[in-house]
């Protein structure tokens, strides 16, 4: 009899059919994400579960699963994942590194482009019949991006494939990280090593790529806004509980700062009565950093090859926790 996988959602048709010719395979197609309960009863006999970074697979969940050897999704992020608990019962965690790189990296740029040079504002402006007359000189100006001070928060893939594409806009870009990379690194993508305080308070721009941990949870709060230029800009592509909303609703209303560009938020979705939604010095995108055809498809790709190892018994290709 074939093994059994659950997927709290379906995937590409290319990645179901191989899939199907491997497993027994059952797919949740009702609201998304998954309730707490559905989930609970359809991974009790599931070998192996295929999940989303909307899905919580907590200790609860976890306790439910009696057969369960492998659990992948469908994302670079795993804090969904009670990791502690997975390894305690032996069950091997894959993720997809790496192949989100260049499409998270360009979002967080094109978020960047859009703040500074206001461009999501002005189509709103068009749709609602606001433009009544050419701009003067003093009229809707941005900022250019040549020789703003870029401050990367975490250089990991995304960060370092973020100043690559800085670089070539000649901005000046600065990083802070647990670990300073070597010098030959920093020369070639044209980084300079800073302290956390330095790059809150001289950037020109801050970008977010860290993970969300204990020691990163709401890190940007009312007290490092309060320190960031009033002429700066917040972009956040990695998680949203990395940042307190209620504070930089405040720090964007009272124009602590100038702007911020949002990929991700701190309970997905937000709806339309979002404090965001209200102001005009934000730009919102809903959690789209990796939604790109190709890097789409090369995740699910990824996420069966992660499945199929851990039901043999084999590390997926990558894997976190045991």
């Amino acid at each position: 009899m074939k093994q059994k996988i659950f997927l709290t959602r379906t995937l590409h048709d290319f990645a179901l059919k191989e899939l199907k010719k491997k497993f027994q395979v059952e797919i949740h197609k009702g609201k998304i994400p998954i309730p707490q309960n559905i989930l609970k009863s359809k991974i009790k006999n599931s070998d192996g579960l295929i999940c989303f970074p909307y899905d919580k697979i907590n200790k609860e969940i976890l306790q439910s699963a009696e057969k369960l050897k492998v659990i992948s999704t469908y994302s670079v992020g795993y804090d969904h994942i009670d990791l502690d608990f997975a390894k305690k019962k032996k069950i091997r965690v894959g993720f997809t590194p790496e192949i989100l790189t260049d499409a998270t990296a360009d979002m967080a740029f094109g978020l960047l482009l859009d703040s500074l040079r206001r461009i999501s504002e002005g189509d709103r402006i068009i749709r609602k019949g606001k433009w009544k007359q050419i701009y003067g000189a003093y009229d809707y100006a941005g900022f250019d991006l040549q020789g703003k001070t870029l401050g990367i928060m975490g250089l990991g893939r995304i960060g370092k494939t973020l100043a690559k594409r800085a670089k070539a806009f000649d901005m000046k870009i600065v990083y802070h990280n647990r670990k300073k990379i070597s010098k030959e690194e920093e020369e070639k993508l044209g980084v300079k090593y800073t302290t956390f305080d330095k790059l809150i308070t001289q950037s020109d721009i801050i970008s977010i790529h860290v993970p969300h941990t204990t020691e990163t949870n709401q890190i940007i709060d009312i007290k490092i806004l309060k320190k960031m230029k009033k002429t700066a800009f917040l972009i956040n592509t990695s998680r949203g509980k990395v940042v307190n909303e209620k504070d930089l609703v405040t720090a964007l209303k009272q124009k602590m700062i100038a702007g911020a560009g949002l990929d991700v938020f701190e309970i997905e979705p937000i709806n339309k009565n979002h404090p965001f939604t209200k102001l005009e010095n934000i730009v919102l995108v809903p959690h789209i950093g990796s939604s790109t055809k190709e890097t789409r498809s090369k995740m699910a790709e990824l996420t069966v090859k992660n499945i199929i190892n851990g039901i043999n018994g084999k590390k997926p290709i990558y894997s976190v926790g045991y």
